[in-house]
């Protein structure tokens, strides 16, 4: 069985998206699903198909989370000790070498990226090239649009 690492902010999003749906979105659909057989004749009724294909959309989400919660190993950063080394779960200050343009990332399993919140997959190419370097190293990430290095300007476990 594959383990997948997690933060423990994801591990709390994921639960509480479980717990929403499991406690609120499923209870009303099948008030939906109810209600909508009431209406009569289950084969042309749109109401009642609509609902059935989103609870097993929900279901499916449901079975997806509880598979990924059992499969996944959470990784509190701020309880191992800063060495400046960046590993899973860090924040990491990086500047770009040649236009001296920083910005910070923190590294997190796949199902939390978001690069919107800097956030951003341990299997992306930034964050493999980050992994095991340390602050002051100077890094080669390949983009589509060529190399780009970036120095390591700091390294938080927050």
């Amino acid at each position: 069985m594959i383990k997948y690492p997690m933060t423990v902010q994801g591990a709390r999003a994921l639960e509480e998206e479980l717990t929403h749906l499991t406690k609120v979105v499923r209870p009303k659909l099948s008030q939906d699903i109810g209600t909508a057989r009431e209406l009569g004749d289950l084969k042309e009724n749109a109401e009642y198909h609509a609902a059935r294909e989103q609870q097993g959309m929900v279901e499916a989400r449901i079975r997806d989370i509880e598979g990924r919660m059992q499969n996944a190993v959470i990784i509190d950063v701020t309880t191992i000790a800063h060495t400046g080394k960046v590993i899973f779960g860090s924040t990491v200050e990086i500047a770009n070498v040649e236009t001296d343009e920083s910005v910070t990332y923190q590294i997190v399993g796949e199902d939390e990226a978001d690069i919107k919140l800097g956030k951003i997959s341990v299997g992306s190419p930034i964050a493999r090239a980050l992994i095991a370097k340390e602050e002051g190293d100077v890094v080669a990430v390949k983009t589509p649009s060529g190399v780009i290095e970036y120095e390591i300007v700091v390294v938080k476990h927050v």
